[in-house]
């Protein structure tokens, strides 16, 4: 039996939001890297024995936007093949399409899914084994 656990990196800069969407996670079976910045999550990526199946992304962090962390994981040959998926509270057609372009796999806008629903794109996107019973 494959005893695996998928992993996810969550890069959110609300706190409470990381914490709730880590804790949600958990709790289906998920490991989590929460990371507040695009410098924590770019040191994780680098220093991490075993790649992350999926990135869950806020497109506006503190120290940098989600074009500028795009950019970084697609120029590096090792990051380019994960899942990124872009959880923002604006979703301009521009940063879309940009974010799309870059190889973002699913773009979200936050107030018009639940956590449930998004996580269930985590799966859809990564193939993970997710406990469905959990989800509501």
């Amino acid at each position: 039996m494959n005893t695996h656990k998928c992993t996810i990196m969550v890069l959110e800069d609300e706190d409470l939001l990381l914490q709730a969407i880590t804790k949600k996670m958990k709790s289906l079976g998920l490991e989590v890297i929460s990371c507040t910045s695009g410098k924590q999550a770019i040191d994780y990526l680098n220093n991490l024995p075993e790649l992350p199946e999926a990135i869950w992304l806020d497109y506006y962090l503190k120290d940098m936007n989600g074009i500028d962390f795009m950019n970084q994981v697609k120029n590096n040959p090792k990051w380019q093949d994960i899942p990124v998926m872009v959880v923002s509270n604006s979703a301009s057609g521009e940063k879309v399409t940009s974010m799309l372009g870059l190889g973002a796999k699913k773009y979200f806008l936050k107030a018009e899914y639940r956590l449930d629903d998004l996580i269930q794109s985590i799966k859809e996107i990564t193939g993970c084994a997710i406990s469905d019973k959990t989800l509501t």
